[in-house]
């Protein structure tokens, strides 16, 4: 019998018959056991966690719960800002495994490099990763992830739901993790990414000649910051007009293709520019060489890339059994003006499937072929069968 997956939502405050409600329709609509159910709570949860946790595992029979708080709730097509409630995706898996492992602070703080981690974590296809943005060094963590698991497809995203510490949390199976999740994946079962940073090139691609830290001075023989101005003077009136915040850098993984394209670029935010030193500071750090290209945030820009990424990664496979999705905050109705547009996009391109996930104080996916920490950014994890039976 083959993998199968059940989502569902439930809005409203926290309620004992709901949550069974939940779990009863998990048990009955799946095959088998759950080998995994992902949670997505609003914070108003948490005191409830353990009882929460409790009643999916038992009477949904699922062998592990895993989650999170969320701001903001999305399920099937449908995406809910602010909401109170839960969504969950139980997934019945038939010839593969799901491993739950907690990253939690003491761990990651112990850990000694890379390998460490391919001594301590199994053999993966891919990694769902959840973390709580206070406390957990996510960056310097995925530096020595990315190291142990070269082209190992990581995707998640930090808790959200409130901004003081005590509203945020990480759990499994109804305990609060003090730093995060890692569930992996491998057997026939395959995680597809597919992440959208919604951004299109401006400007010209451009190496960097001088620059320290992350504060470039020069890209080819100008200043940095005269090359932002040339790809802000590029735009239409109507763009320029809606450009201030939306503008980025895109830092290349590659330099050595003939044309870029959106997906080639790590995007990242522009901190601050100085046009008396030509400089321009932005949130990363870019070496010497590499290439940079400027980049333009809008709903349009943004739908067309959500919608190329998952032709990408749906074009030649089967339909997902099921998807996670990770949508920053700062995607949604106030910047698509329409309500459930990367939920709605999601069903439409990749086909009828159960879906859940949440809005993220950051997305964890790969862009330019490494695992990273993005902003504005929606983050899918597609799981696909594949060869199931041979």
């Amino acid at each position: 019998m083959a993998s199968q997956s059940l989502s569902v939502l439930h809005e409203g405050p926290y309620s004992a018959a709901a949550v069974r409600e939940a779990a009863d329709r998990i048990r009955t609509g799946l095959p088998g056991a759950a080998a995994v159910v992902f949670a997505f709570v609003s914070s108003d949860y948490l005191p409830h966690l353990e009882e929460f946790a409790d009643t999916i595992r038992v009477d949904g029979h699922a062998l592990e719960v895993v989650g999170c708080t969320a701001g903001g709730l999305t399920n099937d097509a449908v995406e809910r800002e602010g909401a109170q409630g839960f969504s969950l995706l139980a997934l019945h898996a038939a010839a593969a495994s799901l491993t739950v492992h907690e990253l939690g602070n003491q761990l990651v703080e112990n850990a000694d490099g890379p390998e460490f981690w391919r001594h301590t974590m199994p053999a993966a296809t891919g990694w769902i990763v959840l973390t709580n943005p206070f406390g957990f060094a996510v960056d310097d963590w995925l530096g020595d992830w990315n190291a142990a698991f070269p082209g190992v497809p990581t995707i998640g995203g930090l808790a959200s739901g409130g901004r003081s510490e005590e509203a945020l949390a990480v759990f499994h199976n109804g305990r609060i993790i003090d730093g995060g999740i890692a569930v992996a994946l491998a057997g026939s079962l395959r995680l597809v990414p597919a992440v959208s940073q919604g951004c299109r090139p401006i400007g010209e691609p451009l190496p960097v000649t001088k620059a320290e830290d992350n504060i470039i001075f020069s890209l080819g023989s100008r200043p940095a910051y005269q090359a932002l101005e040339s790809a802000f003077q590029s735009l239409t009136e109507t763009e320029r007009s809606h450009a201030q915040g939306n503008l980025f850098a895109g830092l290349a993984g590659n330099e050595y293709v003939e044309e870029f394209r959106p997906g080639d670029f790590l995007i990242r935010n522009i901190i601050g520019a100085d046009p008396d030193s030509g400089a321009v500071v932005i949130a990363g750090i870019p070496r010497l060489g590499q290439t940079v290209q400027y980049q333009l945030r809008d709903r349009a820009a943004a739908d067309a890339d959500l919608r190329r990424v998952l032709l990408e990664a749906t074009t030649g496979r089967p339909r997902p059994i099921g998807s996670l999705l990770f949508c920053c905050n700062g995607r949604g109705a106030d910047f698509f003006g329409e309500t459930s547009h990367d939920a709605a996009l999601l069903r439409e391109v990749a086909g009828q499937h159960h879906s859940a996930g949440f809005f993220c104080n950051g997305e964890i996916g790969p862009v330019a072929g490494r695992n990273s920490v993005n902003g504005y950014t929606a983050s899918l994890a597609l799981f696909v069968e594949e060869d199931h039976g041979a």
